[in-house]
């Protein structure tokens, strides 16, 4: 009972890291690598949860989200510049969501002039004019629309043997390619728009110390599913699309292309999982970007407060939608490169929010006793130098595109 009490955060974020360009830089991965990416997965997998506990531990010990936090232990200043580049990173992947959300229904034959104001005036409504405890239950219904991917792998038919391999082998390139998908890989998992939105969902949820060892399973439990739930991504587009030598530029292009490889309810499952979790993603986003500029001006936030408690949270909520769905309504916008193009930015965005965090995780004068242990920070630090190792090889490949062969 104790657990059913605090289930919802973990399980919530980790689910919504696998949204409309998540999704679609999985099946790039599929489609354009087989399996051979499948090992990184499970490294990943690891470095999440240490992110996602680490962040959750912060909100159940200091009671203060972490946009808060920064600002009162590292100024203004800093919290400023950071939360300028999440502004900016968070309406890329927002008009990705929509972006998502209109390509999946045009699938089914809906317009997007038709299928964007519905979805974003759903979102808005459901966030704006609920309580956090109606919109977590909503939200925890969306997460089940998940397992559409595991039947579309089921339906794909990959070979298991060689599944298993390439997941416990690993295979490094030395490609600009290569390179790039694992930064977009590793921004859609571990993006730094789940940590504020973790911390503050913990904060409302009004999750304590005393709580914090159930709520930790349900962070756990969350981690491990997306990336069950990618890693089916990756098999199913491995085994149709790649043997096939389809390129793709997107996840509504890995639907249509899979009904003639695997089947029509393939395709159809994809295109259905790829609409709910675009719509999943659009309520979610906006939602964590207003709450970690918020927190980190010192305005009142939070989904349980009215417009008159917290009018700069309902505001910046709904400019995001607005600005996102506008942006898709535009005729010609080119929708992969702004969706791929977000993934990457979260890559690049992240170290610099894993440093915050772990200088606020250690400190014994905000944590106590429940600062990082040794393994914690080995795992914590060692994802910031990976991901600045990652990005100083984006930044050369970049500036000397003949360093590194192509694809």
């Amino acid at each position: 009972m104790l657990f059913l009490a605090v289930l919802g955060p973990g399980i919530i974020t980790a689910n919504v890291d696998n949204d409309a360009g998540g999704i679609a830089t999985y099946s790039m991965a599929g489609a354009h690598f087989g399996y051979s990416l499948l090992w990184t997965l499970v490294p990943i997998t690891l470095a999440l949860i240490v992110v996602q506990e680490m962040s959750a531990r912060l909100g159940a010990v200091t009671g203060k989200g972490l946009g808060e936090l920064i600002r009162e232990n590292y100024g203004l200043r800093s919290t400023f510049y950071l939360l300028v580049a999440l502004l900016v990173t968070d309406l890329g992947n927002t008009v990705a969501e929509f972006a998502g959300w209109a390509a999946a229904l045009e699938i089914f034959g809906i317009p997007r002039w038709v299928s964007v104001p519905i979805g974003a005036l759903v979102v808005w409504w459901i966030v704006v004019k609920g309580n956090y405890k109606t919109v977590e239950k909503i939200f925890l219904i969306a997460c089940t629309i998940y397992l559409t991917y595991v039947v579309s792998a089921l339906f794909a038919k990959p070979v298991w043997k060689d599944v298993l391999k390439q997941t416990f082998e690993p295979k490094i390139e030395s490609s600009a390619a290569w390179v790039l998908m694992i930064i977009a890989i590793v921004g859609t998992t571990i993006a730094p728009w789940m940590q504020f939105y973790l911390q503050s969902s913990i904060v409302e949820k009004r999750i304590g110390p005393e709580e914090y060892k159930m709520s930790r399973w349900d962070v756990i439990v969350g981690c491990i599913l997306t990336d069950v739930v990618a890693f089916f991504i990756i098999v199913a587009c491995g085994a149709t699309l790649f043997p096939a030598g389809i390129r793709i530029e997107g996840a509504e292009q890995a639907a249509l292309a899979l009904k003639p490889l695997a089947g029509r309810w393939a395709g159809t499952l994809f295109a259905i999982g790829l609409a709910n979790a675009s719509l999943f993603a659009a309520s979610i986003l906006p939602l964590a970007t207003a709450y970690s500029i918020c927190e980190g001006l010192g305005f009142e936030a939070g989904v349980d407060k009215t417009w008159s408690e917290a009018p700069q949270f309902n505001v910046l909520y709904t400019s995001l939608i607005v600005i996102g769905a506008g942006i898709i309504l535009i005729p010609g916008v080119p929708l992969f490169p702004v969706l791929f193009l977000s993934q990457v930015l979260n890559g690049l965005l992240l170290p610099f929010v894993l440093v915050f965090m772990c200088l606020l995780i250690n400190r014994e004068d905000l944590m106590g006793p429940h600062v990082n242990g040794r393994i914690w920070n080995w795992v914590a630090w060692g994802t910031c130098a990976v991901m600045i190792g990652l990005t100083l090889v984006l930044v050369v490949t970049t500036i000397w595109p003949g360093l590194f062969p192509a694809r």
